[in-house]
Order: structure tokens, then C-alpha cells, then sequence
């Protein structure tokens, strides 16, 4: 099958899906939020969880390239181009699982007419649509072939690289100032934030950049995947360090948080927790640390999934052990507010969180991601293809000069 038979079969299977999910979510808007795994006990989920993964995933990317031309690492500017481009499609995906999760999109307009300047959710729609922004801005120099274009990318790369670190940060701080959810309020929320989308995002684009190599698309360097691995490997060591110390504050004797890390190591988000230590973080530390295997493709693709896959499981025990335990105590409990709850009787009562994503709720976001990785290899095939990332990007001066 040739290359333009395979993104044909590709394109009409992410699309096939992109339908899906948007019946599913037509639905949703017809029979309301109640169709979800969601209650007044725990109303956030899903969409939520996917929101939170792809903000880190996108501004991972951004970060990576933008860095490349603040501190002039040549061979990170190889690769600048795919990371904008997979970076402007992840805040895409990311602001579509808000706006899905707010359960009408009529409600879309509150946010102007009636924005609140306290609220930490205000802040993170300023920065996202800011974010936004610079990505078209940053895709749009970087595409260009007029002279002076490189001097330009520089200059916004000046600007992209806080915005991308403070994207992650103000998504942090809307549960880091939650007050009200012990695990959620923490000093370091937005630096666990912030390195977890390094490590995210890195793998992301290697596995994007392997990817893309392996269609024809965009050529890349062995050493150069190889060097990318290796930075991996240090933003996986930071993001356990940096979780290391938030357990061992919760778990020293007397401190606050010792009720919610026993639901997190040993209660219901246990799985999801030690997925993400075992599987995501020691497993591809093991693997990268060692040169040899970062000059294994192989290697590298399976570290780099399970970093994916740990970050992941990272923002489920994140965002739901803080909704286990409501902070209303004592019988009959809390109102679910859910559909079948309405029926009355005491099955609309819980003593404690619980959630589950329904159908609706899974096929409304695998249709949302199929669309943003049909928008990613659109872009990338229009964008990429007769690029050679073995040849640096043209330093301000060349364009000047060009």
C-alpha cells in the first residue's frame, strides 16, 4: 500500500470516529450532562481528565521548540516545526473537551459577558486563547519563506516559551487554590504540572517525529531521536522527583494529606497510581538512562508510550482521588443529581464519590482525539513533506541574508 493509499485509509478511519463522537455528543447536548458518569459528588471526569493531559501534552511541544531558538540548540530546531504543529493541535483538542464538558455550548457566551477576574478558570481561558494565538502566530513565520522570517520566529519563540510554562501553570492552579479538596491545594502543584508535560509532551513528539519518518514525510536522524530520549530521561527523573516530595509531605506523621494518599496508594486510584510510578515513570527511566538503549528506536517508542500512558493515568488519580471523600459528613450523604438519582428512594444518596465514564462520554473522546490526530496529519503532510530535519532551520542572520 503506498503512502498516499495508507493517509487516505488513515484519514477515513480518524474521520470515521470524528463522526462518531460527534453523534455521541449530540446526543449529550440533547439529554443533558445526566447521560455521563458524572454527579454532584464528582463533576468532573472524562473530558476533564482529557483536558488537563492535553493542555501538558501541547505545551510540552511548544516548550521543546521554543526553547531550541531561545537557546540556540540547533539540533532541537530540526525538529521545531512538527512540535508547533502537534502543539497547536493538542490546545485544540484541549479547549474542545471545555467547552464539551460545560454540557451546552450555548453557555460558551457567559464566558464573556460574565467573566470573573478571581477565578483561576478565568485566568487558564485568557492563557489558552493567548497560547493559541502564539502557535498560529509561531506556525505562521516558521512556514514563511519571505526574508526576515527567521528573525521573527526567534522573537515570538521569546514570547512562547513563558506562555507555554505558564499554560500548565495557571491549569495547576485551578485545583492547586481549591481549598476545599485536600490532595488538589499544594505549593508545588503547578512545577508537577509543568515537569509532567515536559516528559508527556517530549514523548509525544518522538513518537510523532518516528512516525512521520517512517512515512516518508519528514527524514529524521537516529542521533537526533537518540538526544531527545536523553532529555526524556531527565524530566522523567525531575517528575518523580517532584512527586517524591509531595508524597512524602502527605505521608509524614502529623501532616494533612494522610487520608487521601491511603486512597491514592491503596484505595480506589491505586491502579492508576502505580501504573504511573511502575510503569511510567521507573520503567522508561531504567530504559533511557542507559546510552545504548536510546540508540534502540525500539526502546526509545515503548519508553515513550509508557510515559504517554503514565502521564495519563497520572491526571485520573490527580484530578479523582480528591473526590472520594466529600467534605460533608454523616447520613443520608450527598445527592447524586444524576438521571436515575432522580427517581428518588435511597439509591440518589452516596456517602462517598464514585465515577465511571459512560459510552457517551468515551465515544465523545476518542472522537474528539481522532480529530485532532486527523488535523495533525493534514497539517503535517502539507506542512512536512520535501522538509529535511537533517538540515538545521536557517538562523536569523541566514534569513536576513536570504
Amino acid at each position: 500500500m503506498g503512502t498516499s493509499a495508507k493517509f487516505k485509509t488513515a484519514a477515513g478511519v480518524l474521520g470515521a470516529l470524528t463522526a462518531a463522537g460527534i453523534a455521541a455528543w449530540i446526543y449529550q447536548l440533547a439529554n443533558g450532562l445526566g447521560v455521563t458518569g458524572m454527579s454532584n459528588g464528582t463533576s468532573w471526569g472524562l473530558y476533564i481528565t482529557m483536558f488537563m493531559f492535553f493542555v501538558g501534552l501541547s505545551a510540552g511541544g511548544l516548550i521543546v521548540a521554543s526553547s531550541a531558538s531561545v537557546f540556540h540548540v540547533a539540533d532541537y530546531k530540526k525538529v521545531a516545526l512538527p512540535a508547533v504543529i502537534l502543539s497547536t493541535v493538542c490546545i485544540c483538542v484541549a479547549g474542545m473537551f471545555v467547552l464539551i464538558d460545560l454540557g451546552g455550548i450555548q453557555r460558551v457566551w457567559r464566558i464573556v459577558t460574565g467573566p470573573s477576574p478571581a477565578s483561576p478558570l478565568f485566568w487558564d481561558i485568557c492563557v489558552i486563547m493567548l497560547y493559541l494565538v502564539i502557535n498560529i502566530v509561531y506556525l505562521r513565520f516558521m512556514t514563511s519563506k519571505k526574508p526576515g522570517a527567521a528573525d521573527k520566529v526567534a522573537v515570538v519563540s521569546r514570547f512562547a516559551l513563558p506562555v507555554a510554562i505558564l499554560v500548565h501553570s495557571v491549569t495547576a492552579w485551578i485545583f492547586g487554590l481549591e481549598m476545599a479538596r485536600e490532595g488538589w491545594y499544594s505549593a508545588i502543584m503547578a512545577p508537577l504540572f509543568v515537569v509532567s508535560a515536559m516528559d508527556s509532551g517530549l514523548a509525544l513528539l518522538i513518537l510523532s517525529l518516528m512516525g512521520l519518518d517512517k512515512a516518508g514525510w519528514f527524514k529524521v536522524e537516529k542521533g537526533l531521536l537518540s538526544k531527545l530520549a536523553g532529555l526524556l530521561a531527565a524530566c522523567i527523573a525531575i517528575d518523580a522527583f517532584f512527586i517524591g516530595c509531595e508524597v512524602l509531605t502527605m505521608a509524614y506523621p502529623g501532616a494533612a494529606g494522610a487520608e487521601t494518599l491511603a486512597i491514592m496508594a491503596t484505595g480506589a486510584t491505586a491502579p492508576f497510581f502505580w501504573f504511573e510510578i511502575v510503569a511510567g515513570l521507573l520503567v522508561p527511566f531504567c530504559i533511557l538512562v542507559f546510552s545504548k538503549n536510546r540508540a534502540r528506536m525500539g526502546l526509545v517508542a515503548a519508553a515513550s508510550v509508557l510515559v504517554v500512558a503514565g502521564v495519563f493515568f497520572k491526571r485520573v488519580w490527580l484530578l479523582l482521588t480528591s473526590f472520594v471523600e466529600f467534605n460533608v459528613a454523616g447520613a443520608p450523604g450527598v445527592s447524586l443529581g444524576t438521571t436515575a438519582a432522580q427517581q428518588g428512594g435511597t439509591g440518589m444518596w452516596a456517602m462517598l464519590g464514585t465515577y465511571a465514564p459512560t459510552w457517551v462520554e468515551i465515544v465523545v473522546a476518542v472522537g474528539v482525539v481522532s480529530l485532532g490526530a486527523l488535523a495533525f496529519i493534514v497539517l503535517a503532510r502539507r506542512l512536512l513533506v520535501g522538509r529535511d530535519a537533517t538540515r538545521a532551520v536557517p538562523s536569523p542572520a541566514a534569513g536576513e541574508a536570504a
